[in-house]
């Protein structure tokens, strides 16, 4: 299970509904728009980790 950076929600990266690499990591979201929001402003929520 996996984090997902925009809203905390735990995610498990087989059932992920959308995948994003930053700077060599595999960040996995539980919706479309967490993904987006993290592509605008990747820093903003790696920061919040």
């Amino acid at each position: 299970m996996s984090k997902d950076p925009v809203c905390e929600m735990m995610v498990d990266e087989k059932r992920a509904a959308a995948t994003a690499v930053y700077q060599g990591v595999t960040y996995y979201f539980c919706a479309v728009g967490c993904k987006r929001a993290f592509e605008q402003s990747p820093e903003k929520y790696i920061s919040k980790q």
